[in-house]
């Protein structure tokens, strides 16, 4: 019982509103995550052909990390090779990942977490803050909140600070590579659903054996959260994703690198090893638009909000793509409007056809919708 009352009150008072991109890490440069169009969402298989169409400017390679156990020194791409490539489809919360690596002695023999790795951090929101327990080991309960927290100044108990905030509000993927007799990845923090189908899935491809040298392909997905509790889905709020958002994201590549010790590289995105544990760590995304390429010439789309029911009051949007010089909207009641946007009043109950017809230097296009404006 104790841990369901401290979910809900630990998550208003210990996590930071959202924040610009200038407070992640990095704050020279924005990375940016492609966006596939509608019919072409990449198949998870292990193939690449479906991430062709994604160009070099999206690619994130060996230059752009560092070497933060080493003093950031220069990769070598004969022992380390490694290229990320991340995407995301309108509409949909998941975000997409290539993973396409050459190493020169891959580890991954052992059970546990003794295992060349691959770990995402993702911030849907750019709410900052530290997503593992650790990093609430300070925090006092607040006075009056909730009966199970009525005492003041009483330091949680560390296992329930585990429950409470470990993974809540920004999730840790820590994936094996590659990941053999065990699961793609360790999912770290209490919500351990949040690596399994309908919410992730992931293929791993490759050819060579452990302390054997050679290419790895990884393709998988993984849906962001902005609340993610061990209680389970029922309550996990998605990151909602849309055109131009900035999220925090960032990665780090752990390599192993000879079978007689623990001696390993650490490679991350970040400028900060402890990214793991501090989504302000993070590094800027920008959920970039549809290239021109996949965007046609002239395209009519337009979408409705009722602003009051009782008066049927509804204002309309128009979400048009291409130059256009004339917009006339039937509403489906008999009456039209040639405004970009309008508002119009309906006199009756019912449910509506409504159709944009909009016209440019391009051509013509239309799109109706057929008794999705509904009214009481």
């Amino acid at each position: 019982m104790l841990r369901c009352w401290l979910f809900a009150a630990l998550v208003a008072c210990l996590f930071p509103l959202a924040q610009d991109a200038t407070a992640l890490d990095r704050t020279n440069i924005t990375f940016k995550i492609f966006q596939f169009p509608p019919d072409k969402i990449p198949r998870i298989d292990g193939e690449t052909d479906d991430w062709a169409m994604v160009t070099g400017d999206y690619v994130i390679g060996m230059d752009q990390l560092l070497d933060d156990e080493g003093g950031h020194t220069k990769p070598d791409p004969k022992g380390l090779d490694v290229r990320v490539r991340v995407g995301w489809v309108k509409g949909l919360n998941r975000l997409y990942f290539l993973y396409e690596a050459y190493d020169n002695y891959w580890d991954f023999s052992r059970p546990d977490l003794h295992n060349d790795f691959f770990e995402v951090v993702v911030d849907g929101d750019a709410s900052g803050g530290p997503l593992i327990d650790q990093g609430h080991r300070d925090v006092w309960t607040p006075e009056g909140v909730g009966p199970v927290m009525s005492v003041p100044d009483r330091r949680l108990d560390p296992d329930e600070l585990h429950w409470a905030t470990h993974g809540v509000q920004a999730q840790n993927y820590h994936i094996f590579t590659p990941a053999k007799d065990k699961d793609w990845c360790m999912a770290w923090g209490s919500a351990t659903w949040i690596k399994e189908l309908p919410w992730a899935n992931a293929v791993c491809k490759y050819d060579f054996n452990p302390g054997e040298s050679g290419h790895l392909v990884l393709e998988f997905w993984i849906t962001p959260f902005d609340y993610a509790g061990p209680e389970g889905p029922q309550r996990a709020v998605e990151s909602v994703l849309y055109e131009n958002k900035i999220i925090g994201l960032s990665w780090a590549v752990a390599d192993y690198i000879n079978p007689t010790n623990n001696a390993r590289s650490f490679w991350n995105l970040s400028r900060h090893h402890t990214m793991y544990g501090n989504a302000s760590e993070l590094c800027a995304f920008k959920l970039m638009p549809l290239e021109p390429q996949f965007l046609p010439k002239i395209g009519a789309q337009w979408s409705w909000k009722v602003v009051d029911m009782d008066r049927r009051l509804v204002a309309f949007k128009d979400e048009s793509i291409g130059k256009i010089t004339s917009w006339k909207w039937d509403f489906g009641d008999g009456e039209f409007s040639t405004e970009q946007n309008p508002i119009h009043q309906y006199r009756r109950v019912g449910n509506f056809v409504v159709i944009l017809d909009i016209e440019g230097p391009d051509g013509k296009a239309r799109r109706s919708k057929v008794w999705d404006v509904q009214l009481k």
